[in-house]
């Protein structure tokens, strides 16, 4: 943001400290619909596992389908899912001010941005001719390496952007920032299939494809958040049944000593 944004749209104190910013024109909600059934289920997979788990330590900020706001004037960006460490939601949604994620008010960028493709047009990586004839001049990941979001994700579980010039064949690729700007993290040939992840060090938290069902039986192909060891880290529903399995063989393994008790003539109630 310019001192000259800046000057025409802020309020400040008596030591010329900015106390308020004018945001009135800025669009945070349009009604839009999310893209599809998928996409939206896959946001739900990123966002959730955060929040139902202890893979994080709070406070933090995970989201799906949230404006990006990196400058005063201007649209924003609009990442499929994004997390923020260090922040959190506000208390009070009733403000403006406080419905989107507005990067002066929060005082940092997202940590991670992630793009699940869902067409051929998105801009994840490169501009296509609709948006080029609209007057824009960068994509999403040009975006994200100006503002410097340490890691820029792009999910093509369909298969929409295969060619040279974006995925290139692969399912999964991921970027760092740099000082010369984004850097892959991922192989030269991507992730490309089931079971392969990536760390992300500056995150705390890796990246793996999964395949598997999600909220239904159907069994589908998924990007998941995951631990050092690519472990996907668990939904809440997953995490239940988890800790249901344990005390089923915890109960198991009692009842298997106590039999033995008795064999050998002890009341395994009064050990």
């Amino acid at each position: 943001m310019t001192s000259q944004q800046i000057q025409g749209r802020a309020t400040f104190n008596e030591e010329g400290i900015v106390t308020a910013l004018d945001i009135s024109h800025l669009v945070t909600e349009d009604d839009t619909p999310v893209d599809n059934f998928q996409s939206a289920q896959q946001q739900r997979l990123l966002v959730e596992p955060l929040y139902s788990s202890e893979a994080l330590p709070p406070p933090f900020l995970a989201d799906a389908n949230v404006g990006l706001f990196y400058k005063l004037d201007g649209d924003p960006i609009v990442p499929d899912a994004m997390l923020s460490l260090g922040v959190q939601r506000p208390e009070d949604y009733s403000e403006k001010r406080y419905h989107s994620y507005f990067v002066w008010a929060l005082g940092k960028v997202p940590d991670v941005c992630i793009e699940v493709v869902s067409n051929q047009e998105g801009n994840e990586l490169i501009l296509d001719r609709a948006s080029q004839r609209k007057g824009k001049t960068q994509s999403k990941k040009e975006i994200c390496a100006q503002i410097k979001v340490p890691y820029y994700v792009v999910f093509d579980p369909l298969k929409y952007i295969q060619d040279a010039d974006r995925m290139n064949g692969a399912l999964l690729r991921v970027w760092t920032i740099s000082p010369v700007g984004y850097q892959e993290l991922t192989p030269a040939e991507g992730l490309v299939q089931p079971g392969q992840s990536v760390w992300l060090e500056g995150a705390g938290l890796g990246l793996t494809l999964w395949e598997g069902p999600f909220e239904e039986d159907r069994t589908r192909l998924w990007l998941r958040w995951c631990d050092r060891d690519g472990t996907a880290i668990p939904t809440g529903a997953e995490g239940q049944a988890i800790a249901r399995q344990q005390a089923e063989t915890a109960r198991q393994r009692a009842e298997r000593l106590a039999e033995r008790l008795r064999a050998m003539g002890i009341d395994p109630d009064k050990v």
